[in-house]
């Protein structure tokens, strides 16, 4: 019996290597002699994406930059060859603010970290990177990138600018003559789910900015700051900077996704795709009898491309049952089945405490892999797992 454990993270409570550790040892527990466990814990392009690359024979590689508020940050990423996967929240995430987001936070918060993780990678021979974003606390149109690789911001005066959206608003000019010149022979993949341009009622600013601690006025502050950086930086490098501030994507991660795709000639795609790819999900799938997969919170956002139905689906393909193990549901039974999942557990079947739940996720989820594992070991001659 082989068994694939492809699970998300269980936000708030476990990683997705703990949540497919936890699940192999109760399904171990239950079945007994004779299953194989493959865990391939996954992730949307958001946070776990690096432990997704780790758990797929990527190395973990540690660096020091700046955090989100100019302090010095250790921010892990992850190299296999040639190639980098980088999770943008490692080096300019919310959960760096040591008092949380604010409306001063939201305007001074910078991603220059993640410009110099590009680097880091950049100088261990890296010349494919995939930018994981989400979780991010900035909202300074991806100026700080450009920053973190070499380039400097100048208001009318001469003087450098400081890190952060609002700073934009003075900026004259942008140095780019000791810019990193290794970005024109790298590939960037663009890891995201978010379909936002950079700008208007529907851009960064406006739509992130307030989970962000960024106030009504901070948001018009911050879209006329970005408004004015897209057309200094098309004066200096070319009208598609203005072009790309409309693309699909340009908004994600305060607009990092412009930055990627203005001046990194990122690919944009979405989070679970690249996922499975550099984790070669359907190629582990082949033989196997069961898929295992989920998330903390199985809900309508589930079904808008999630991992578990990135999972799902490419099970599906490979013609191989797939269940869902998560904290909660929310779905009908009928979306369920519309998603292709036989069945789902809950946490919340054993425990109604939604808290103990969170606090206990780890004995819970091994106990759900027994039940998994004991129906497994009842009709192992049939395979019938319908009713998992």
């Amino acid at each position: 019996m082989r068994v694939v454990i492809a699970p998300d993270k269980f936000k708030g409570s476990l990683s997705a290597p703990d949540v497919a550790k936890h699940l192999a040892t109760g399904l171990q527990a239950g079945f007994g002699q004779g299953i194989e466990a493959t865990r391939i814990p996954v992730a949307d392009g958001g946070e776990g994406t690096i432990d997704a690359a780790i758990g797929s024979g990527f190395t973990r590689r540690t660096t020091t930059v700046t955090g989100p508020l100019g302090e010095p940050v250790k921010a892990d990423f992850a190299v296999r060859d040639q190639e980098a996967v980088i999770e943008m929240a490692a080096a300019s995430g919310l959960a760096l603010l040591p008092d949380g987001p604010t409306s001063q936070t939201a305007k001074t918060a910078t991603s220059i970290g993640t410009g110099e993780l590009i680097r880091a990678a950049l100088d261990l021979g890296c010349r494919k990177i995939i930018l994981g974003v989400g979780g991010s606390a900035n909202t300074d149109a991806g100026a700080g990138v450009l920053q973190g690789l070499g380039a400097v911001y100048l208001d009318k005066n001469g003087n450098e600018l400081p890190g952060g959206g609002a700073a934009l608003a003075q900026l004259n000019s942008i140095d780019f003559s000791n810019f990193d010149v290794r970005i024109e022979a790298t590939e960037f993949v663009l890891a995201s789910d978010v379909d936002n341009p950079l700008l208007g009622s529907s851009g960064a600013p406006a739509i992130f900015g307030p989970q962000k601690g960024a106030t009504p006025d901070d948001v018009t502050e911050l879209d006329a700051a970005a408004s004015h950086f897209v057309n200094v930086l098309a004066a200096t490098t070319g009208q598609h900077a203005k072009f790309a501030a409309k693309a699909e994507g340009a908004g994600a991660a305060g607009g990092v996704g412009y930055i990627a795709i203005a001046a990194l000639k990122a690919e944009r795609r979405p989070g679970i795709d690249v996922v499975l790819e550099f984790t070669e999900l359907e190629r582990r799938l082949k033989g196997a009898d069961l898929v295992i997969t989920g998330e903390g919170s199985l809900d309508e956002q589930s079904l808008l491309g999630k991992t578990p139905m990135g999972v799902s689906r490419a099970a599906q393909r490979n013609g191989v049952p797939v269940i869902a193990v998560c904290g909660r549901s929310t779905l009908s039974r009928e979306q369920l089945t519309d998603a292709g999942f036989h069945t789902v557990h809950a946490l919340t079947d054993l425990e109604k405490d939604v808290q103990k739940c969170i606090a206990e996720a780890g004995p819970l989820l091994e106990q759900l892999g027994k039940h998994i594992g004991v129906y497994l070991a009842e009709r192992t001659e049939n395979k019938e797992y319908l009713n998992v």
